[in-house]
């Protein structure tokens, strides 16, 4: 799954820029507010799952963040990233990896983030490992920001069936070991015009974070 999953978002990318997908944002508005909502500090380690050639990066980076991971299982995106930065992609740590391959550092992050990335995962075993990487990654007491396809969102994005989630659903998927925060709708315009329906949640960590 890992290597089919590369190859679909390599040729994504290979065959649009950065700014032509659908889930494009000049200003990750949602993202950046739910961050401030968790409250964490500029030297507080968060991790972009699925960043990609977002713009989140960069405005981490003019607000003072000093410890920012950006991973993405499509290489070809994140050096679309790094060659926007410049100079500026030597204070980003770069992770080319699947999420559900993904073995990172015990409690590392203080913060996950993930822009419609989990909603691609619509088989168990796929949302397992996931969830395992994740329980892995973050520190306890450390924020999930997560956006998911509301609902009332398309059920097929970039040639991909995906799961659609309400705040109720995605607890549930995430377990007791998560309280949600805040939950945030936002109707995202595609860069082809289309209207898609987003989901936005903050949730913290509240178990005590022993990585598997």
């Amino acid at each position: 799954m890992p290597d089919v999953s590369r190859r679909h978002w390599e040729e994504v990318y290979a065959t649009k820029t950065g700014d032509a997908v659908s889930w494009f944002q000049q200003d990750p508005v949602p993202s950046l507010d739910l961050i401030d909502a968790a409250g964490v500090g500029r030297e507080a380690a968060i991790v972009d799952v699925g960043g990609g050639a977002s713009l989140l990066v960069d405005r981490l980076l003019e607000r003072g963040f000093t410890h920012v991971t950006v991973m993405d299982v499509a290489e070809n995106a994140l050096a679309s990233a790094k060659a926007r930065l410049g100079p500026r992609q030597a204070s980003v740590a770069w992770v080319v990896q699947d999420v559900t391959a993904w073995e990172p550092q015990p409690r590392a992050f203080a913060l996950w983030h993930d822009r419609a990335v989990f909603h691609f995962l619509i088989d168990d075993a796929g949302r397992r490992s996931y969830l395992r990487a994740l329980e892995r990654g973050l520190a306890p007491g450390g924020f999930v920001v997560f956006a998911t396809f509301a609902p009332s969102g398309p059920e097929r994005c970039s040639g991909l069936p995906v799961r659609r989630y309400s705040a109720g659903t995605l607890q549930a998927t995430l377990g007791a070991g998560y309280e949600l925060v805040r939950t945030m709708p936002e109707t995202h315009v595609t860069p082809a015009g289309h209207r898609q329906d987003f989901l936005w949640c903050l949730f913290r960590r509240v178990s005590d974070g022993s990585p598997r």
